[in-house]
């Protein structure tokens, strides 16, 4: 029976026979499949049998793919020669997505991303993560982490943990001390903590424990520590917490023409018109708006805090929008910030910031801290820009918001800690 041609002979060979310089031939070929496979493997997902292990073609048809191929050798070396990610360089050796899902490993190595050795490509942008920590220290301090004081408050503005850079606190009592403000016959700390509705008894107690509560100055994290409610001067995360049922402290959103007193005698709007029948008892203002600004009142009956607040020693900021007449040439705000001539002695602002500016009229916000009689107004006179319209939106941390004109209500736990913290209390 006739046998059939051999892969690779000729017609004129004899049958099974080979011809001079056969074998070299071949060990090429074979040597040229085994470079297309190692190639084929380096770029994963080839659709030509060159990229599949072991599947190289030999002979002519190994030359054709080589020589066809060229382009993908090119590209390979984004695969092949580049290889895996090198030890501490973060870079991954192809450029080109893999076709298997989120979850699937890498090419080649068997392990999922985020493992320890896959995971050099995902940290490869090392200079990213330096720069992201640079900032990072170089930002605002957060909050503290853990529990929320004053979390369940349902009204009042959130101010966060109050920041005082001065003011010094003498270490913590350690497990099992007992504190210095300790006092046998008071009330649990936690429980104190509650009843002033700083968080439940549980969140008090872990505030306790991480170091967030101060008795007297001194930082307690003990959880057995009794104190004296009404002598014991507690904080927060730096907030006061008042403990004193009996004081109130109210923010008036005064309209334009009341008179900021109480009673009138001649008979003008005032503040007793806007107040009910029982808020008004043995309430006050702090400081005063003349008859034409608007904008924020505190009332209160805490007298200690209400003169603190008024004493030009704490500088108690304030905020004010102020409308004058336009255009505002350049330089006046820094004018006002050098400090003006008055004639009651030099009077300056604190920041002065350009808010909007519509033909012929500028809106401008300013803050000091003077409590001198209609001192903006004078201020703005002194410049050439007398005021059209004057409101007075911030006293410390206590804003104004969107309350509206002529309404009155009450600050939250957190805002009056904020209030007493400002001033030392």
């Amino acid at each position: 029976m006739t046998q059939p041609p051999r892969s690779g002979s000729g017609r004129n060979n004899p049958r099974g026979g080979k011809r001079p310089g056969d074998a070299r031939r071949s060990d090429d070929a074979q040597r040229r499949s085994e470079g297309g496979s190692a190639q084929g493997r380096g770029r994963p997902g080839q659709g030509s049998g060159a990229g599949k292990p072991g599947g190289g073609r030999s002979g002519a048809g190994a030359g054709r793919d080589q020589n066809r191929t060229e382009f993908g050798q090119g590209a390979s070396q984004h695969g092949a020669r580049r290889g895996p990610a090198e030890p501490g360089t973060g870079k991954q050796g192809s450029r080109k997505p893999s076709t298997a899902g989120p979850g699937a490993g890498k090419p080649g190595t068997g392990k999922p991303y985020g493992s320890k050795a896959a995971g050099k490509a995902g940290a490869g942008k090392a200079g990213a993560g330096k720069a992201g920590a640079v900032k990072a220290r170089g930002a605002k301090p957060q909050r503290p982490a853990g529990p929320k004081a004053f979390g369940r408050e349902r009204f009042g503005q959130n101010l966060g943990p109050v920041s005082r850079p001065g003011r010094g606190s003498r270490a913590g009592t350690g497990a099992g001390a007992v504190s210095d403000s300790h006092d046998p016959e008071g009330v649990r700390l936690q429980k104190v903590l509650a009843g002033a509705g700083v968080a439940s008894r549980r969140v008090c107690e872990e505030l306790i424990q991480a170091g967030r509560v101060e008795v007297d100055g001194v930082v307690v994290r003990e959880l057995g520590v009794r104190v004296d409610p009404a002598h014991a001067v507690i904080h927060v995360d730096g907030i006061r917490v008042q403990m004193d049922e009996t004081l109130t402290y109210l923010v008036f959103n005064k309209p334009k023409g009341v008179v900021s007193t109480m009673e009138d005698p001649e008979g003008r709007p005032c503040i007793s018109d806007y107040l009910k029948p029982q808020q008004g008892q043995r309430l006050f203002h702090v400081g005063r708006l003349d008859q034409a600004t608007e904008g924020l009142l505190l009332l209160t009956n805490d007298g200690e805090l209400a003169n603190r607040l008024t004493h030009p020693s704490y500088q108690v900021p304030k905020t004010y929008l102020v409308q004058v007449r336009g255009p505002m040439a350049h330089g006046v705000g820094a004018q006002m910030k050098a400090g003006i001539e008055l004639e009651d002695g030099v009077s300056s602002v604190d920041s002065f910031k350009l808010v909007d500016s519509t033909p012929g009229h500028v809106l401008v916000e300013v803050v000091l801290h003077s409590g001198k009689n209609r001192v903006v107004r004078r201020l703005f006179d002194a410049v050439g820009h007398p005021v059209e319209r004057l409101v007075r939106i911030q006293v410390g941390p206590i804003r104004l918001g969107d309350q509206r004109q002529g309404s009155i209500r009450a600050l939250g736990r957190q805002e009056a800690g904020h209030l007493l913290a400002l001033v030392g209390m």
